[in-house]
C-alpha cells in the first residue's frame, strides 16, 4: 500500500522510544493502517488515503476543520439515526487505540500510587471505562502498579451565567474523603474549560495530594481559556460531536465512533455554551 504524499515542508514524525507518547504516535500509527485497511477494502484508493491522512497529517493528533472525516457508508449504526449524522470523525478502532497511548501515559506518571479515578457524567462514562480497563491490563502486566477507587460525580452549570461559581457537583463520595488521595479526573469533552478549573477549585479545597486530568476530546473554541488537561485523546474543530457516549438530547451514546452531526440537525438544537 502506498502512502500518502505529504504536504510540502512536512516531514514524519520521528517515534517515541514506547511507541506511544502523550502528544505523537508513531509515524505510521497502526489504527490509521487498519483504517486505510478497511477504508481501501470499500471505499477505493482515495478513501484509503484519506483514512491513513487522519494521524499521518496531524501528529500532534490536532484535527483540522479541513478533515471531512469517514464516509458513513464505511460502518454499520441504527438506521434511526439515518439522516441525522454527517460524517464519523474519530472511528473507535482509533479512540481505542489512543485510550491505551492515554494509559501508558498515565501509568508512566504515577504508577504505584492508590489513585481515585472520579468520573464525570454522563458522557465520560465509556471513555472512563476503557481507560480504567487498559490501565488495569497495564498494571496486570508491569512492575508498576496502581489501585485504583471509581467514583462518579456530575456536574451542572446555568448555560446564562459564565461564572463557575453556579456550578454543582451532583453524586459521588464526600470530596473531603480525597484529602491526600492521588485524584485522575476523566473527562469526555472539553471546550472552554470553566467547568473542569471550577471542579478543580472545588477539589483543591480538600488538599488532595495530586490532581490529573484526562479527557478524551478538546474542542478548539475562540471562548477557550487556553486549559488544556494533563491527558487528552483528540484535539478536535469547535464542532458538535456526538456519540462513544457523547448525546444531544440523551440520544446517540449508543454509538461507537465520534460523528459530527448534520447541519440540519444541528441547526435545531439549542445554544449551548461548551463546558
Amino acid at each position: 500500500m502506498r502512502r500518502p504524499a505529504l504536504p510540502a515542508g512536512r516531514r514524519l514524525p520521528a517515534p517515541s522510544p514506547s511507541g506511544c507518547s502523550g502528544s505523537a504516535p508513531l509515524p505510521w500509527p497502526q489504527p490509521a493502517l487498519r483504517a486505510a485497511k478497511m477504508a481501501g477494502q470499500r471505499g477505493g484508493a482515495r478513501r484509503r488515503g484519506e483514512a491513513a491522512g487522519l494521524l499521518l497529517y496531524y501528529p500532534n493528533l490536532q484535527i483540522s476543520l479541513n478533515w471531512l472525516g469517514y464516509s458513513l457508508d464505511l460502518f454499520t449504526y441504527p438506521q434511526h439515526y439515518c439522516g441525522d449524522l454527517e460524517y464519523v470523525l474519530i472511528p473507535h478502532g482509533i479512540i481505542v487505540d489512543r485510550t491505551e497511548c492515554l494509559a501508558k501515559g498515565i501509568m508512566q506518571d504515577i504508577g504505584d500510587n492508590n489513585i481515585v479515578v472520579l468520573c464525570v457524567l454522563k458522557g465520560g462514562y465509556k471513555f472512563c471505562a476503557d481507560l480504567v480497563e487498559h490501565i488495569k491490563t497495564l498494571s496486570r502486566n508491569s512492575e508498576r502498579s496502581i489501585s485504583m477507587k471509581v467514583d462518579f460525580v456530575r456536574l451542572k452549570s446555568y448555560q446564562n451565567d459564565q461564572s463557575t461559581q453556579d456550578m454543582q457537583i451532583i453524586g459521588g463520595d464526600d470530596l473531603s474523603k480525597l484529602t491526600g488521595k492521588s485524584v485522575l479526573i476523566v473527562q469526555d469533552i472539553i471546550g472552554t474549560g470553566r467547568t473542569m478549573k471550577a471542579l478543580l477549585n472545588n477539589i483543591e479545597k480538600y488538599k488532595p495530594k495530586m490532581i490529573k486530568v484526562a479527557s478524551l476530546l478538546v474542542k478548539r473554541t475562540s471562548q477557550s481559556g487556553g486549559y488544556r488537561p494533563d491527558y487528552y485523546g483528540f484535539e478536535i474543530p469547535n464542532l458538535f460531536v456526538v456519540g462513544y457516549a457523547l448525546d444531544y438530547n440523551e440520544h446517540f451514546r449508543d454509538l461507537n465512533h465520534v460523528l459530527s452531526m448534520t447541519t440540519a440537525k444541528e441547526n435545531t438544537k439549542s445554544e449551548v455554551v461548551a463546558s
